[in-house]
Formats: structure tokens, C-alpha cells, sequence
């Protein structure tokens, strides 16, 4: 029919409402994890002490328990906050990748995008840190964040070719029981052919030896 477009595979990935809810799902948790960090940077650097040295007794009592208790004597308040801006970063370009992947599905060709939203953000974090009270900013602490960044954009793209090659995989299986189905068609096919032009010849041979055994009479 004219002026009616047929479905293709892109137009059904814009409609399925999975997509979409994926979409929303990433989306907020991006922001989310982007607003952490933000808050992060806005609390004052006594509140910002605490955290960390919460953190650092969690951290020391973990590496205990596991019985490295050298590891766990030399970790420092400074090792501790910049592992903890090294893995916020690392998540949010993790997600990064994973919203782009679902906005677009040739996202290595866009992978630019995350690379620049995640530089943004760090200097955006720091830049805020510089009007906190007693906090500063280097620069040093944006290459930090920005490698984290990047790690989580390399994390997400090898954790989505993970699952494309079990996709691929998965087809492969899937179909392999199947293919008998065509090739036995296409020999029963062949046979038929076959057996049909043997039977044209059969009776052309038999004509002929009818006609001969006739001529013979006469």
C-alpha cells in the first residue's frame, strides 16, 4: 500500500515501552549520582572530615577482618577521599555509557559525549569546592576525577560487548537445531527434480521402443 510505512526495527525500538522505561531508569539514576557528587562538594570541610573519617574506620576494620592489617595501618584520610572521588566518577561514566547505549544504537561513534559530560562535571565539581568553606580545588583532583570517568566509560563498553556476544551467542544456539529444517527441504526438493526427470526419460525410452516394435510389424 502507498503512503503507509512499513515497521522497521528502529521505529519498534522508539515505540517498545521497555526502551523507554530503560531510558528513564538510566536517566535518573545519572542525575542522581551526578547531585551526590554535587552535594558532596557543597558541605564544609568539617562535615566533609567526618565522612571521611567514617569512612576510613569502615575501610580499616574491613582490610582487618580480611586479615591485611598492614594494608589497613597505612590508609590515610587524603587515600580515602580521593578513592571515593575516583569511584564517583567511575559510576558516573558507567552510566554515561548506559544512557547513551540506549539512546542510540551506534553509540561508539558518539562515545565523545560521556567523555565530554564527565570532564564538565569535574571541573564543575571542583570549581564549587573553591567556594566552600575550607575546601580547595586542584587540578590535580580533575585528571583524578576524569580517569575515573574514563574507567567507568571503558568498564560499561566492555560489560556491553559482554552482553552483545551472549546475544549473538544465544541466536546462534537457537538456531542451530533448525537449520536441518532448509537443507532436508532443499534435498527433498533435489530428489523430487530428480526423480521427475528420470521418469521423463523412462518414458521417452519407452515410446521409442514402442515405436521401434510397431515399425518392426509393419
Amino acid at each position: 500500500m502507498r503512503g503507509k510505512e512499513l515497521p522497521t526495527e528502529s521505529n519498534m525500538q522508539k515505540t517498545s515501552p521497555w526502551l523507554i522505561a530503560t531510558r528513564v531508569l538510566f536517566t535518573f539514576a545519572l542525575i542522581a549520582c551526578i547531585v551526590f557528587i554535587f552535594s558532596n562538594s557543597m558541605q564544609i570541610a568539617d562535615v566533609s572530615s567526618v565522612a571521611s573519617g567514617r569512612a576510613l574506620t569502615l575501610m580499616r576494620k574491613v582490610f582487618t577482618r580480611l586479615g591485611m592489617p598492614g594494608i589497613a595501618s597505612r590508609l590515610t584520610d587524603h587515600i580515602v577521599r580521593k578513592m571515593a572521588h575516583f569511584c564517583e566518577y567511575m559510576l558516573e561514566g558507567f552510566l554515561l555509557t548506559l544512557c547513551l547505549r540506549v539512546c542510540t544504537r551506534r553509540f561508539v561513534r558518539h562515545i565523545s559525549w560521556p567523555i565530554l559530560g564527565g570532564l564538565l562535571t569535574a571541573l564543575t565539581d571542583e570549581t564549587i569546592q573553591m567556594f566552600s568553606d575550607g575546601r580547595s580545588s586542584q587540578i590535580t583532583d580533575v585528571w583524578l576525577d576524569f580517569s575515573g570517568v574514563l574507567t567507568g566509560i571503558l568498564v560499561g563498553m566492555f560489560c556491553l560487548a559482554l552482553c552483545r556476544m551472549c546475544y549473538l551467542l544465544s541466536l546462534i544456539h537457537i538456531s542451530e537445531p533448525t537449520r536441518r529444517t532448509p537443507i532436508s527441504y532443499a534435498v527433498f526438493c533435489l530428489k523430487k527434480k530428480k526423480k521427475a526427470e528420470r521418469n521423463i526419460a523412462y518414458k521417452g525410452l519407452l515410446s521409442m521402443r514402442i515405436i521401434d516394435k510397431t515399425r518392426k510389424e509393419e
